[in-house]
């Protein structure tokens, strides 16, 4: 029985990814690193401290991953908290209150800080419908590990297979169905050309599709 859903934050529920991806490659460049689009585009999903380490090896730079990431999120906050620059991924909303309504638990899990999710939440008047708000920063590892989803689900008292997740990227499919939960795979196209073949349904939009494909597994275990 499905029991709660589970989103992820940047390119499910706001259209950021663009914005971060400009801001990274402006941090890129005064650092004086060389990194293809195509390269950049493998970390969506995933933790700031995932794609930092990696690049710190990489590049050999001489600034901490802690000082890296800072420096990352602080540019993206700085950014929202000055250009109010929180786009709703069409139909989110109505999905939210739809899901509520049905009684399903809630939860947002996200590689961003929590202090991004929070004001996300907020701004997008969402912050009551959801029972749970993580970040990747609350665990070891964060996407494409599953450590984040086994800690929501922990976290709203329910079963991995008793969980949806909604994901844009192939980080975050992988590490939704790495525990043990059912995914929705949604085709942002500002997110880039992500994997999304591990889920076990694509959707290219947030609208009525998504109840009925979770209504629909809800009805697969009663037969069961």
């Amino acid at each position: 029985m499905i029991k709660a859903v589970i989103f992820d934050m940047d390119g499910v529920m706001i259209d950021s990814e663009p914005v971060h991806l400009r801001l990274e490659r402006e941090l890129f460049r005064e650092l004086g690193v060389e990194i293809t689009e195509e390269e950049h585009m493998t970390f969506v999903g995933s933790s700031s401290y995932y794609m930092w380490e990696k690049i710190k090896e990489r590049f050999n730079l001489k600034e901490s991953v802690e000082e890296l990431v800072r420096r990352d999120r602080k540019r993206y906050l700085d950014h929202v908290l000055s250009t109010g620059e929180i786009i709703p991924v069409p139909g989110i909303q109505e999905l939210v209150k739809k899901l509520f309504e049905r009684e399903y638990k809630l939860a947002v899990a996200s590689s961003s800080p929590i202090d991004v999710i929070e004001l996300v939440v907020q701004k997008l008047n969402l912050k009551n419908f959801f029972d749970v708000l993580v970040s990747g920063d609350y665990v070891k590892r964060s996407k494409p590990y599953p450590d984040i989803f086994l800690y929501t689900a922990e976290k709203l008292r329910v079963k991995p297979e008793e969980c949806v997740v909604i994901e844009d990227s192939y980080n975050g499919v992988h590490a939704a169905k790495s525990a043990g939960m059912k995914v929705i795979g949604f085709v942002n196209p500002n997110s880039g050309n992500q994997d999304l073949s591990e889920a076990d349904f694509i959707v290219k939009n947030l609208g009525d599709e998504v109840v009925e494909i979770i209504s629909g597994l809800e009805e697969e275990k009663a037969l069961k």
